[in-house]
């Protein structure tokens, strides 16, 4: 799986909906390979889109669309200043991938000093993390190639959310998340209050 993670600061949030609305409606039959997305705006007025696309490829095949060129310039114009392109080749799925039902996203960004093993380490069973923290739906990873690495989490409400931020996790593993989140820096949190999602059929 690819995915591409957008950012930037949205000046009128209503009409970039709409935009997205229309794309979906619209453009997202022809997306060959589009598999959905997770949209949602931070209380700074901070955009955040994470797009699945089946390769890096089908990606660039739905940039290169004349209808899609069309589509983002008239989109473009919600924004203030630069819009910022993450393309992540490395992305997997958490626990179940979340849930267009998700009442509270959380994004969690930072930068990696070893890419490959935080992989492997979030690519392990979570039956124990599942059990722990029931709350958590799932959710996506995805890295680039400079080890900055995007990380959503879908919870069933923001409520229950932070109920379960406030729950001790097993000894053994709170060490192993804290030895791990330790090459973990410039680390942040986009809070999604009110996501949105969009979700397309698997093509092949």
């Amino acid at each position: 799986m690819f995915i591409q993670v957008i950012q930037g600061m949205c000046s009128d949030e209503a009409t970039l909906r709409g935009h997205m609305d229309r794309w979906r409606e619209e453009l997202s039959s022809g997306a060959e390979g589009w598999l959905g997305g997770t949209y949602g705006m931070t209380d700074d007025g901070q955009f955040v889109g994470v797009v699945r696309f089946e390769s890096r490829e089908a990606a660039a095949r739905n940039s290169l669309r004349p209808e899609q060129g069309a589509w983002w310039e008239e989109a473009k114009g919600c924004f203030t200043g630069d819009v910022t392109f993450h393309d992540c080749d490395d992305a997997i799925v958490m626990l179940d991938g979340g849930s267009d039902d998700a009442g509270f996203v959380q994004v969690i960004q930072g930068r990696l000093d070893d890419p490959r093993h935080f992989r492997e380490f979030m690519s392990q069973p979570m039956d124990a993390l599942h059990e722990a923290r029931p709350e958590i739906i799932g959710g996506t990873i995805a890295i680039d190639d400079d080890g900055w690495f995007t990380e959503t989490i879908s919870f069933r409400s923001e409520a229950e959310a932070r109920r379960g931020e406030a729950m001790s996790m097993p000894a053994e593993m709170a060490e192993e998340l804290d030895r791990e989140m330790a090459q973990v820096h410039d680390m942040r949190y986009l809070d999604l209050h009110h996501p949105w999602f969009a979700s397309g059929m698997q093509r092949t």
